[in-house]
């Protein structure tokens, strides 16, 4: 079991106080957005034997079980990390297996390096992600239906703005997102920045359920991507609060410190809400147009041991937490894949190692631990 030392990637929507404050540490004043724990090579975990890619490399059965191997090769198949919003993050989707496979091949195939700007497929792999609230966190998640959006933007009175509530309103809903996402990316973009600024000052002026896409403008003043958010359902999680992102669906994380969890991928297709590189006719194939009634926020389930589980429906990862009082006794948290165990509360103790707020440890397969002591544990491994 090995204490990891962990990267903080500052990016330039990141808070400058959140990820300062959970650590206990003075902020530097400037954005720390995401601390990764794990083998990513854009940011590998150290220990004391390494960093933990070169570990697992040199052993990859011990160090993630056999069935783990089988199953994924030999490398962890999860990042963790701690994501902390002080600004938005870009409108964005993900693709399934069999698309990013594809989009992979193709990109290799076109000799585009992977870190050019109009790189979208970095990897062959999936990115299905679960984000849990350790503050109270606003995102953004999947497509409201059609009449919904129509009478959220229609509120505005933005006159440029009602083609698309007549388009919402005109077609099947499916359709009707598609076409109403497909002219926003499309139009032209002086034209598009007129429109975003009256919406704007009109969603200041109403509050209310306008309100955040005021802050987005703010943020993103001529971009498209302010009006395609009002296509989605605005979510406020709760301290434990989730909510799960599969493949095609659209998303932005808004505001607030969580822990994130997904498959090892970085394959991003952004919609909007940033000033990178958005391939419009890629996006509108992997888009899912599938209106929710309900965006799905999960809360944990519990099970005799006081493990709290987040149920999803893919293999690469599982998250949990442990929620410990003082004087519990000791929980044994043995199992036969890869771990990851980090601490936001509490001063609890992973086998012999003290964990304070922040702090994480890697557990290879099959290694004994047990937890002790109070406080917050969250729990990465993979699905058995």
């Amino acid at each position: 079991m090995d204490r990891l030392v962990n990267t903080v990637r500052p990016y330039a929507w990141g808070s400058t106080t959140a990820i300062p404050e959970l650590l206990g540490t003075a902020p530097t004043g400037e954005p720390q957005a995401e601390m990764w724990m794990g083998v990513h090579p854009g940011a590998p975990s150290l220990t004391e034997r390494g960093p933990l890619n070169a570990l697992i490399a040199a052993d990859p059965v011990r160090e993630l079980g056999e069935p783990t191997v089988e199953k994924f090769g030999p490398q962890l198949p999860f990042l963790l990390k701690l994501l902390a919003a002080g600004a938005p993050l870009s409108l964005q989707v993900h693709p399934d297996p069999t698309q990013a496979k594809a989009g992979h091949a193709a990109e290799e195939a076109a000799g585009i390096p992977v870190d050019a700007p109009q790189r979208t497929y970095k990897d062959a792999n999936h990115k299905p992600e679960l984000i849990c609230a350790l503050t109270p966190f606003e995102g953004l998640c999947g497509f409201r239906p059609p009449a919904e959006a129509a009478d959220l933007i229609a509120a505005l009175g933005v006159d440029s703005l009602k083609p698309y509530v007549d388009l919402l309103h005109a077609h099947p809903e499916e359709a009707a997102l598609r076409e109403v996402l497909t002219a926003l990316l499309t139009a032209d973009h002086t034209e598009m920045a007129h429109t975003v600024a009256e919406a704007a000052a009109a969603a200041e002026a109403l509050g209310g359920a306008h309100a955040p896409y005021a802050t987005l403008a703010h943020h993103y003043p001529s971009d498209p991507g302010v009006i395609a958010a009002m296509l989605l359902h605005h979510v406020r999680l709760q301290p434990g609060e989730a909510l799960y992102l599969g493949a095609g669906v659209p998303h932005a994380y808004i505001e607030g410190l969580g822990v994130e969890i997904m498959a090892n991928s970085d394959n991003v297709l952004r919609c909007g809400l940033t000033p990178k590189h958005v391939d419009v006719p890629e996006l509108l194939r992997i888009v899912r147009f599938e209106p929710v009634i309900d965006p799905g926020v999960l809360r944990p389930e519990a099970s005799p041991s006081g493990e709290e589980v987040y149920e999803t429906p893919i293999d690469e990862f599982r998250l949990s937490r442990f929620v410990r009082a003082e004087g519990a006794a000791p929980t044994d948290l043995t199992v036969p894949t890869p771990q990851i165990l980090l601490a936001v509360a509490g001063r609890p103790t992973a086998g012999e190692i003290p964990l304070g707020p922040g702090e994480s440890v890697f557990v290879p397969a099959g290694e004994t631990v047990e937890l002790t002591g109070a406080g917050t544990v969250f729990r990465a491994t993979v699905a058995a």
